[in-house]
């Protein structure tokens, strides 16, 4: 399967099965890399952006749904990287 045929598969999972969970809570999550040997990184949104239990929520119900439905997912990881516009924006308020 191709890399973006497989991208797609799995926004469809996260659509389907994980995004109405996530929404109760305000929050959401989004693909931000998959890598070719079938490492998926995934990057929580909204409240779940900064709730302590999202690395919890990935590797338990978020990473079953996935690997369930896309069996050529080989792990699905937390993306807790920061923006650059983040950073930019936090260096912009330590200016002032």
């Amino acid at each position: 399967m191709a890399n973006q045929e497989l991208k797609d598969k799995v926004e469809s999972v996260l659509k389907e099965k994980v995004e109405p969970a996530l929404a109760e809570h305000f929050g959401g999550a989004q693909i931000t890399e998959l890598t070719d040997d079938g490492i998926l990184y995934i990057k929580m949104t909204g409240a779940c952006g900064t709730c302590p239990a999202a690395k919890e929520e990935l590797e338990g119900s978020i990473k079953d749904a996935v690997i369930q439905a896309c069996p050529e997912i080989a792990d699905v990881r937390l993306d807790d990287t920061v923006s650059q516009d983040m950073l930019d924006f936090a260096k912009q308020l330590l200016r002032k």
